[in-house]
């Protein structure tokens, strides 16, 4: 019997044991007590340090810190990462953190919550929404930028109704869903694809009565659902590195094949090390 071509996964053992770059990510959510929440996400950014030749340090930072002390704690990484949730605790301290991503031109990457995050974040402090939110955490808010998609057809063709009140599994988005990309954009870039198809989690959407003015104030809409009614990417052209997707990425990462986004992310993260080395000394 032949031996096993071992090739491939003796490139990835090199790669990931000889770095030649370095980045620090910090990861802002709510369940930092229990990393393993969050497996899935480390284990994509992983993938992306080996094939960029990357050393990436993946610090779990409770949002409820960042809440209570402030965002510049977050001064000493590279790149800043908002991950997917659910419920209003800590919701301020990640509003926080990708307000200062978004300021000190610092890499971002919000993934499904972290995307809705930075619209709120964008509408209160570029938009002068003032306490803009999402329904999910304030079902009174004066702008609700994210909502509760209350009915929706699935592909056969059948009707789905949900309320705040519904059981969460039962009336999520899940599963593959395409998605379109504008050409010209990061995202489009990265993907080098003008459609798309990631996998979803979640119940609240973009508020499409509130898209006009973000696109007005910079931000561009990168991604939008296969029939156009739903906002899937956003993204900031003024900025090193800022995107935000309503989908899953980490779930389609692998050691062989890491996802775009995250391998964007990390390059941009250790390319913000390097220059951020050459402003110290």
């Amino acid at each position: 019997m032949p031996e096993p071509d071992l090739s491939e996964w003796q490139a990835i053992i090199d790669a990931q044991e000889n770095p030649v770059n370095e980045a620090s990510i910090a990861m802002v959510g709510k369940y930092m007590d229990c990393p393993d929440s969050y497996k899935s996400l480390s284990e994509a950014i992983i993938h992306a340090g080996i094939q960029s030749h990357t050393r990436v340090n993946i610090e779990y930072i409770p949002c409820e810190l960042v809440e209570n002390n402030g965002s510049t704690l977050l001064a000493q990484y590279d790149a800043v990462l908002i991950p997917g949730g659910f419920g209003e605790r800590g919701v301020e301290g990640k509003i926080d953190a990708t307000k200062y991503a978004r300021e000190n031109k610092v890499p971002f990457l919000g993934i499904c919550l972290g995307m809705q995050i930075a619209l709120i974040e964008y509408a209160r402090n570029v938009l002068n929404l003032e306490s803009a939110n999402s329904t999910e955490f304030d079902s009174e808010t004066k702008y609700p930028v994210v909502g509760l998609i209350t009915e929706w057809m699935d592909e056969d063709g059948s009707v789905q109704t949900r309320s705040a009140r519904s059981d969460k599994g039962a009336t999520m988005r899940l599963g593959g869903q395409p998605c379109k990309l504008k050409s010209g954009t990061l995202a489009r870039k990265l993907y080098d694809a003008p459609e798309i198809i990631e996998r979803h989690r979640h119940r609240y959407e973009v508020n499409n009565h509130f898209v006009s003015q973000f696109e007005k104030n910079g931000m561009v809409v990168s991604g939008r659902s296969k029939d156009g009614t739903l906002v899937e990417m956003i993204e900031l052209p003024d900025h090193p590195w800022f995107l935000g997707c309503q989908f899953h990425p980490e779930f389609t990462s692998n050691p062989r094949d890491a996802h775009p986004l995250f391998l964007g992310f990390i390059k941009a993260a250790s390319e913000f090390h390097k220059n951020r080395k050459k402003v110290i000394k």
